[in-house]
This record gives C-alpha cells, structure tokens and sequence, in this order.
C-alpha cells in the first residue's frame, strides 16, 4: 500500500472518488490539483490539509489562496505547479485523473521520479505510449491502471507467467446510451441524450465518448500499449450490464474475467493498495440478484469512432495523438452545442486525414501534432 499521494485532477470525478477512498485508508495526501473550481478545492484543501494545491490559472489560485489563507497548504498555478504536484518527494504515488493531453508531461515526470502511476489519463498512452512505457521501464516506475477495464485485464494478468500465453484481451464495454439505435435514428441525438450513460457517473467529456464509442477506441489503443499486445490481439464486446469489467482469454483456450459492481473506487482503491487489498466501501456484487450477464458484437456502422480508432492504432505513428486532439476539440464543441452528434466522427476523421503522417515522432512532434489536429477541427467548423 502507498503512504502518501498526490491527485492531478482532484475535483474531476475521479478525483473525487480517489479522495473517497483515501479518507477510509490510512493514507497522505500530499498534493490536490485542479482547474478552476475554486469552491470544491477549498473543501478538498481543509478536509485533506494537502502541502500544495495548484490550480489550473492564476485567477482561480489567487482566488483560492484568500480562501484558504488560514491553512499550511501553499498554492500555486499553471503547468509548473502541476508538475511540482506530479514530483513532490513526499507522495510515493501519483493519481493522474486530469482529462486530456495535459496529463502528459506531468505523468512523465512523475515517472522519472519513480513514483507508482496510478493511472485514469488515458490520453496520455493513447498520444505518448510506447515513450511512456519505454520511460516507466527505464526509471523503473510502477503504473497501475485506475479505469475499470485495465484493472479488471491488470488483476486476470497477475498470475500469468508469459505474455506469450496470451491469446487476446477483450475489452467490455456498455455500448453507452445509444446502443441498439441505428445511424438514422442517431442523427438529430442531443448532448442531453449523449450525457445519459447508463451505468456510470462520470465527467462529460468522457461520458460522451462513450456515447460515440471513441472512449472504447482510446481503451483499445491504451491496452496495446499497457500490456505490449498487438492491435490484433485485442477485442471489443457490449456488455450492458458492465458487471464483468474486462477479460483475457489465454492460448490453452481458458478465460478468465473479472467481475465486480459498477463503482470507480474498487480499481481506484486496488491501484493504492496493491499488491494488498483493503476493506472496500463498495457493496460485493451478489450474484443470485445480479442481471443477467449478455454479451454483443459493437456496431461499427452507427458507431464508426471506434472503427476509426482502430485504424489509428493499426496507423500507428501520429495517427493516435491526432485523433485524440481532434477528438478533444469536437467533444468540447458537441458540448457546446455548436456541432451535432455525427460531426464530431466527421471532424476527427478528416484531421487524421489532413495532419501530415509521421512514422516515428518525437514527443516535440507528437505535441505539434496534437495541435495541428485541434486547428483542423476548428477549420473544419468555421
């Protein structure tokens, strides 16, 4: 079990729920960032008396720094403060729950500080993989995957002595709030139908990739990297219930798969504890009252983000930080109303068609890419 943590993205739902759980364990916290909820923060601050909080701007750390003036807790703002966050010499684990590319850098640097990762940002395999991996091998930095599906694959790995014996990993996934619906019925769907999600409560950027399967695409593409598979050897299936969590089926033909309530904080609280487990708040999953259990192939013609994901994985090179930037960018306008529900497949597709293809980029050339993407949506609105 770690001792001390600190959480990027604290006032984000995982964040939350990480706090959830450390207050019932007898763990630190060292450091609390966020981007501008100054209110939330404050309550994080008195309740975790963190050493450091830093927020996303100046604006709101000033604003937080009056707040809290009567605490120890120093407040700082920006890039640097969260890289001090992700590096502070008393957390041995870092929680990177932040959405998005700016989880990059300061995963990396909490890498090279050898600290245990534990990991919600998939952006940042998704973008930086295969650097990201290479560095957490050379520094020697544990990464522990904090969403439901890469624990659940994590925890059916743990007895496994070869990877070779790894036929393919098979990813769940709940086939969001549209599922079943055809591409004409999915047409005119509003954010306010986007944001329904059946099971799970989380922040909205996320929960409208799931409603576009792009979040299932972004998960396939962090498996290959998490677990050094190849495109091939991992697999999507619906499953609606989103009681088992993910599989991996081995070369002797036996599956193994783990089950478990629909609630964030069991593989949040095993990515704090392992390789212990610990008394968890959630309720067991009692299996004489569980739904029953049914699985489905996804449906990449009325879903085709995740069909384009793969094409990205295949792709490799830039293709993967393009899309996610693309992705970010047609998300964030879906929410505001300003494009519809296809647009945001539309406008992903065509910057992963219009950015310039690198093979083997550099992490200066994946940032360049990642922005070049972002300026192809914008174009492609406007």
């Amino acid at each position: 079990m770690v001792s001390c943590v600190s959480i990027l993205g604290s006032t984000g739902s995982i964040g939350r729920q990480s706090l959830d759980v450390i207050s019932r364990l007898p763990i630190r916290v060292a450091a609390l960032t966020a981007d501008t909820n100054v209110e939330r923060m404050e309550e994080q601050c008195r309740q975790f008396r963190p050493i450091l909080a830093v927020m996303g701007n100046q604006k709101a750390a000033e604003q937080l720094h009056s707040r809290i003036s009567d605490l120890p807790t120093r407040v700082v703002w920006g890039e640097e403060g969260l890289l001090e966050a992700a590096t502070m010499p008393e957390a041995d684990c870092v929680i990177t729950a932040v959405v998005g590319m700016v989880g990059l850098k300061p995963t990396l640097a909490a890498i090279r500080a050898k600290k245990r990762i534990g990991l919600a940002n998939k952006e940042t395999l998704v973008c930086a993989g295969e650097l990201v991996m290479a560095e957490a091998k050379r520094y020697g930095a544990e990464i522990v995957p904090v969403d439901s599906e890469h624990s659940a694959i994590y925890q059916c790995l743990m007895g496994c002595r070869c990877r070779a014996e790894v036929k393919r990993l098979i990813l769940t996934c709940s086939g969001g709030p549209f599922f079943g619906m055809s591409r004409e019925e999915l047409k005119n769907v509003t954010k306010a139908d986007a944001l329904r999600h059946p099971n799970w409560k989380m922040g909205a950027k996320i929960t409208v990739d799931c409603a576009t399967l792009m979040n299932k695409g972004l998960e396939v593409i962090e498996a290959m990297r998490l677990y050094d598979m190849p495109l091939e050897k991992v697999d999507v299936v619906i499953h609606r219930q989103s009681i088992v969590h993910s599989l991996v089926e081995f070369s002797d033909g036996a599956v193994m798969a783990q089950m478990g309530t629909p609630d964030m904080r069991l593989p949040i609280q095993l990515a704090l504890t392992y390789p212990e487990r610990a008394q968890s708040p959630v309720e067991g999953l009692d299996l004489l009252t569980c739904p029953p259990l049914t699985f489905a192939a996804p449906d990449l013609d009325a879903f085709p983000c995740l069909r384009l994901a793969r094409e990205c994985a295949g792709a490799g090179g830039n293709a993967c930080p393009i899309m996610n930037g693309a992705n970010e960018v047609a998300v964030a306008k879906f929410l505001a109303d300003e494009i519809g529900f296809y647009d945001i497949y539309r406008l992903v597709a065509r910057a992963v068609e219009e950015v310039p293809f690198i093979a083997n980029p550099s992490l200066e050339q994946i940032l360049t890419s990642d922005q070049l993407a972002r300026q192809s949506v914008i174009r492609g609105i406007s």
